[in-house]
């Protein structure tokens, strides 16, 4: 072989390497997955509190007192509050019903100042939304889900302020509502004359950093033994709210770094499984945060790194233990949502700073798939990204139809847009995670039976038909039951996720329509009685969801 054509085959031969290079490289670029779409370019108020309810609309409010928003009330109306902070005569809304099917909405009236409340949907579907700042305070307000429902306020509702307070449903159909600003006690709601008052907590003012808290908005998730796991700043104890005792105190996270509000991170309570094996496993996620003394550097405009790190925890363990996981991205005040496959979304957020006005900086705009049955180390996912920043007061629930809908994100004392790093959101978009793509549609399945709005009692046979375009691989069938969450300050409060168990595999009963028995879950405990989104799950691709009432 000549010496030329020797050069030549060698050039070509690493020509062709580099191609293969850039190839791969582009490649690994694009691996990301998902899809987003702006819904509403302005709905005329911040999404800084969300619930979905069971009739396909979304609650969206954000405070009486950021002064007059973009959304009138109806021809009329006017709030007229002397104890409001910024406008005592105002003829604009704060609070916003969202249809999801038609995409449209429409103004609600909320009277009373509803910033950094709290809430949960109860078990008849209403939701109940509970406490605020200056005359919100103590307030409760509830909402139907109907067409021309609005806002009934309830004064004197709570026995104590609650302000960056967390609510959690209970198995007996009751809320309890954890904490608050300088609130180291709890209470319930609905009262009964024995339960009108307040309890202390004292695990929250242990908790309590001065001049920095850093245990607000405490993550509560309800256990499998009826007890409530409560975390706080970097602690956690399992929590008998019947007798007011501490059952168990959980090791300190690793690192030691807070959690909770202002050095804001999230916490999912993961997939229950085997729900018929008399010993359920409950395993408990949260992912990011911020360095201790964040916010008092903030303050000084040091906007330190945000937390990359996820702690999970095993909370029905004899002996639990952390293990931690390291995030693709730092971040705090992002959203965990529980997707219907049982994998976990990380949105939203920036990646250095804290919650509070002004006070984060570098926004966060692609999410994390984190999946929680992979093994460690191969767990994380990143996402497309958004082109819109979401940071303080953002938020983002579970939509019945698999997306994520996402809004909000306001860190100023008003509304501003224009001259500021993080400009006031008035927009609504949804993330279509991978499993909504057409090149899975073949497999994606449809529910026939039940219908929407079924009801189903607990323990009990549950057959479940759905359609299928494309072939079934009956041993990558599961059914999923998801609770709508209410969502705030990157928490979502009573989400959960349900695997039912399964009665032999998915059969075929017709053409391209198949049957699968499952139970239902066997307590309040496990799933408290509500409204419930439930979900055909066929190789991980989930059909869109039907609401069911679990009672």
């Amino acid at each position: 072989m000549s010496q030329g054509r020797s050069t030549r085959l060698i050039h070509c031969f690493l020509v062709w390497q580099l191609l293969v290079l850039i190839h791969h490289r582009s490649a690994a670029v694009n691996a990301a997955g998902g899809s987003w779409q702006l819904l509403q370019k302005s709905i005329g108020i911040s999404a800084m509190h969300m619930q979905q309810l069971h009739d396909d609309s979304v609650i969206i409010f954000d405070r009486t007192d950021f002064g007059p928003s973009k959304l009138p009330l109806p021809a009329g109306k006017c709030r007229n509050d002397p104890h409001d902070q910024s406008l005592t005569h105002d003829c604009t809304a704060h609070s916003a019903k969202y249809n999801v099917v038609s995409n449209t909405f429409n103004a609600l009236e909320v009277l009373t100042d509803v910033w950094c409340s709290s809430g949960a949907a109860m078990p008849d579907g209403r939701l109940v939304q509970s406490g605020g700042f200056n005359d919100g305070e103590k307030k409760i307000r509830v909402i139907f889900p109907c067409q021309t429902c609005d806002w009934q306020e309830i004064s004197n509702g709570l026995a104590a302020p609650r302000w960056y307070a967390t609510n959690q449903l209970l198995p007996d159909g009751r809320q309890i509502i954890i904490g608050g600003r300088r609130e180291f006690n709890y209470e319930f709601y609905p009262k009964t004359p024995a339960t009108s008052g307040v309890y202390n907590l004292p695990f929250l003012s242990q908790t309590n950093d001065l001049n920095q808290e850093n245990n607000l908005y405490p993550f509560v998730h309800l256990n499998v033994d009826g007890n409530l796991f409560i975390f706080a700043n970097n602690r956690a104890i399992l929590f008998n709210y019947k007798k007011g005792v501490v059952v168990k105190t959980y090791p300190q996270i690793p690192g030691g770094d807070p959690r909770n509000y202002p050095s804001t991170g999230s916490s999912v309570l993961l997939p229950l499984k085997n729900l018929q094996s008399g010993n359920v496993q409950a395993e408990v996620l949260i992912c990011g945060g911020a360095p201790r003394n964040s916010f008092l550097r903030a303050l000084r405009g040091n906007f330190l790194k945000a937390l990359n790190t996820c702690g999970r925890i095993k909370i029905t363990d004899p002996s639990p233990r952390w293990v931690m996981e390291t995030m693709p991205i730092a971040r705090t005040m992002g959203d965990m949502i529980l997707l219907p496959n049982g994998n976990v979304l990380i949105i939203n957020g920036v990646q250095n700073g804290v919650a509070g006005w002004e006070l984060g900086r570098n926004a966060v705009l692609n999410p994390v798939l984190y999946k929680p049955d992979n093994r460690v180390g191969s767990r994380f996912e990143v996402q497309n990204p958004s082109t819109i920043a979401r940071a303080y007061h953002s938020s983002a629930i579970l939509l019945r139809d698999g997306r994520v809908l996402v809004g909000g994100s306001n860190p100023h004392e008003k509304y501003e847009f224009r001259n500021v790093i993080f400009p006031t959101e008035l927009s609504l978009e949804a993330f279509s995670p991978d499993y909504l793509s057409a090149g899975v549609a073949y497999i994606r399945p449809r529910i026939l039976v039940p219908q929407t709005q079924s009801q189903i009692g607990y323990g009990l046979k549950l057959a479940v038909r759905f359609w299928l375009a494309g072939p079934l691989n009956a041993n990558a069938v599961s059914v999923t039951l998801v609770a709508p969450s209410f969502s705030t300050h990157s928490f979502s409060q009573s989400q959960r996720l349900l695997v039912l168990n399964g009665i032999g595999k998915a059969v075929p009963v017709a053409k391209n329509t198949y049957r699968v028995e499952v139970i239902t879950p066997g307590s309040g405990n496990l799933a408290p009685a509500a409204f419930y989104m439930i979900y055909v799950v066929h190789q991980g691709i989930p059909s869109p969801g039907i609401w069911v009432q679990l009672k």
